[in-house]
């Protein structure tokens, strides 16, 4: 049987799965819909810079160049640094530019009541093992010609940051249609180029709707264009906690978080008993840890005086991947008025702007820009033309993809997703999953039975909902990303302890250098 490999994708998720494969003796080839590598980071805003201080935010065998001084580079240098590990590792010979997937679709495998009596993963557990391949549809974006290809295996590298933006739904005559200026959302604003964007709100009131990275990037944007003679104003539904920089505070998370040491405060999925009592022992001290952060911040920073300390614990959000930045000098904007907040559940349109509780003027603007996220799992979910696989990937009673190790679905065969659940470190996060799949795919991996498969998908579930509460749809692995890549280690049969020496292995924090071991075959 043969094994071709289709890779949808060509961010960073996309990258490091072509790398490892390329590695493990495949040769995959990657659909990209855009005219070069780098997925989200090409549509960006121009001043956004990386959150991660980049020695946490690079690859594990291809370190940033020296040339890049900045502790949190610009999306320019990322960039830069995309395309230079695409060269490196000769990528760009095996990705399809301007070639767009408009659906994937499985045929000549079981019937769909043979596929429901499998006991294991695609009838055998074996990722080449089926009778079936894909045939993906993919467009050619240049002159909408479309093609179909095969493979008997699919890689989905599309994330969730783009494509289906979550717009809020409104009462018949207070939406977007009464408003007479411009409503858009973050994504649009991000998909103009520079010259267009800061043209279209120069000397602009503009209203963002949502207070979350992309929001307040954007206010950023607009005060550094206008100052206080147009001032931004944010309509802040829920704020997350910032950090002033991820520096020295990453490294004051990392040593009371990210190490197995502070992993010993939280529950993990199917730990043993004695695992589970010790964290039941130290919750206090987990929840202690939490409000000294909380304390600092709101010492440190003015949160109380402009209405930004959270209704939720700094746990919460460093769970669901929802810990944000700051943007450089935006307390001095907040003191001089060139960034409002107006603190709101809801909110309307009218003729003039925007409505919201507790204010009887409307706010007045120019634009509209709606900064309220993505609907990752519906990108997903209509990716397939299958409407029986369309409902494994949104079920009625997840509020997320149920993936086995956050990678494969216990019940469609021969596909893998990487890129969709997150954590600190999204390169780091793709890569590891890159590795583990790549490994999978030589025959280095046994799944478990699907039953398996499905109870362990289970347990991950109720405790990621367990610290992660409300957020849950930010599927994220934080809390026990050292326990989750243990895992991972244990199916390459590689050894989970990567630290030397006892106080090593217990108090340092765990990033990808420990790591970097695995990439050799």
């Amino acid at each position: 049987m043969e094994r071709r490999v289709a890779i949808i994708g060509a961010g960073t998720s996309g990258l490091v799965a072509c790398k490892y494969l390329l590695q493990f003796g495949f040769k995959p080839i990657v659909f990209e819909a855009d005219d070069g590598v780098g997925g989200l980071w090409r549509h960006t805003m121009e001043f956004t810079k990386l959150q991660n201080n980049k020695l946490s935010y690079q690859f594990m065998d291809f370190p940033w160049p020296s040339s890049v001084k900045e502790d949190n580079p610009s999306h320019y240098q990322v960039l830069d640094y995309l395309n230079s590990y695409a060269q490196h590792f000769s990528l760009l010979p095996h990705i399809r530019f301007n070639s767009k997937v408009i659906d994937i679709d499985h045929v000549g495998g079981e019937s769909n009541e043979g596929m429901k009596s499998w006991e294991l993963w695609g009838g055998n557990g074996r990722p080449f093992g089926s009778k079936g391949t894909w045939n993906i549809a993919v467009q050619n974006t240049k002159n909408s010609t479309i093609e179909v290809h095969k493979a008997e295996f699919v890689v989905l590298c599309i994330g969730k940051y783009s494509g289906f933006p979550n717009i809020p739904e409104f009462p018949p005559g207070k939406g977007p249609e009464v408003f007479n200026g411009k409503v858009m959302h973050s994504m649009d604003y991000s998909n103009l180029d520079n010259e267009t964007a800061a043209e279209l709100i120069k000397g602009k009131s503009v209203t963002i709707i949502g207070s979350a990275k992309s929001g307040l990037d954007l206010a950023d944007e607009c005060a550094n264009a206008n100052g206080i003679k147009h001032p931004c104003t944010i309509i802040q539904r829920t704020m997350h906690w910032c950090l002033p920089d991820f520096n020295m505070w990453g490294i004051i998370v990392g040593f009371l978080y990210l190490n197995r040491l502070g992993e010993f405060f939280v529950h993990k999925p199917g730990e043993p008993l004695l695992l589970g009592l010790l964290a039941t022992l130290l919750s206090p001290l987990r929840w202690g840890i939490s409000k000294l952060i909380e304390t600092t911040l709101k010492w440190k920073l003015p949160l109380k005086k402009y209405g930004l300390v959270p209704n939720h614990s700094f746990l919460q959000d460093l769970s669901t991947c929802l810990l944000g930045l700051f943007p450089e000098n935006f307390f001095d904007k907040l003191k001089e008025g060139s960034i409002l907040i107006k603190k709101s559940q809801s909110f309307n349109f009218c003729r003039e702007g925007v409505t919201i509780d507790g204010e009887s003027k409307p706010i007045e603007a120019d634009i509209v820009i709606f900064a309220t996220g993505y609907k990752g799992d519906q990108k997903i979910r209509n990716i397939f033309k299958s409407p029986i696989f369309q409902n494994y990937i949104t079920g009625p009673t997840t509020s997320t993809i149920d993936l086995y190790r956050q990678i494969i679905h216990p019940r469609i065969p021969q596909l893998a997703i990487v890129g969709y659940a997150e954590g600190l470190s999204n390169i780091f996060a793709s890569e590891m999953r890159s590795l583990w799949l790549a490994n999978f795919l030589d025959g280095n991996i046994e799944l478990p039975s699907i039953r398996e498969m499905e109870k362990d998908v289970k347990l991950w579930e109720e405790n990621l909902k367990q610290y992660g509460g409300r957020f849950y749809r930010k599927t994220c692995i934080a809390h026990c990303g050292i326990w989750y890549h243990d895992q991972l280690c244990k199916d390459m049969k590689h050894n989970h302890k990567r630290k030397k020496g006892f106080f090593a292995e217990l108090f340092e924090p765990y990033g990808h250098a420990d790591y970097v071991g695995l990439t050799h075959k």
